[in-house]
């Protein structure tokens, strides 16, 4: 059955076998009898380890960024960039823009990233903006390999979309900003807040 439909998980199979043959087994179960490819660690030769661990294990050598929108009194659409460490939950950089480009967004991450860092790895997700050449240059210029994230799935760059609704339920949801500047010097006072007032762990 696995062989014959490779797009099926052990909860689809457990189903399968329970409905049709009147099997009933856990998905626990058929993972223990999934077959293995040869010189494979997993099942369908990919890593056994999950995504959530491989943050875990690695978080302090992680760095994910997003953006969030903001709306002016005069109802501009102003762009905020977010940089964080996950390990720490650190802000490492964040900017407001109007137009974000996929160069403006490198800067960016010059800026969020230093010489010397230790980071090994860069989560973002598939928008447009952070280009193919972008992810190059951060691979060539920092070192860094490229994470993105898997289509619709929110929750592979999760510690960024929590920092994003923590910024929206603590700050954005309580003000309207004037203009960019406004916007900026507002979020310039709460990330300072964030990084040196709170704990985070």
């Amino acid at each position: 059955m696995v062989k014959e439909n490779i797009t099926w998980g052990e909860e689809r199979i457990a189903d399968e076998l329970s409905l049709k043959l009147g099997l009933w087994v856990s998905p626990r179960t058929v993972r223990k009898y999934w077959p293995k490819e040869p010189g494979a660690k997993g099942r369908r030769g990919t890593s056994s380890q999950h995504w959530r661990t491989f943050v875990k294990s690695h978080a302090q050598a992680i760095v994910a960024c997003d953006f969030l929108v903001a709306v002016t009194v005069r109802f501009r659409v102003l762009f905020v960039f977010v940089a964080m460490e996950v390990g720490s939950r650190r802000i490492l950089h964040h900017n407001v823009t109007a137009h974000p480009t996929s160069d403006w967004t490198l800067q960016q991450l010059r800026e969020a990233i230093l010489g010397g860092h230790g980071y090994q790895f860069l989560i973002h997700d598939r928008d447009s903006i952070f280009s193919t050449d972008l992810d190059e240059e951060l691979h060539r210029s920092f070192g860094l390999r490229v994470l993105r994230t898997p289509v619709r799935a929110p929750q592979a760059n999760a510690y960024c979309e929590r920092l994003i609704g923590t910024m929206r339920r603590e700050c954005l949801d309580f003000m309207i900003p004037l203009n960019e500047r406004h916007l900026r010097k507002t979020l310039r006072s709460w990330v300072a807040h964030y990084n040196k007032g709170r704990p985070h762990a």
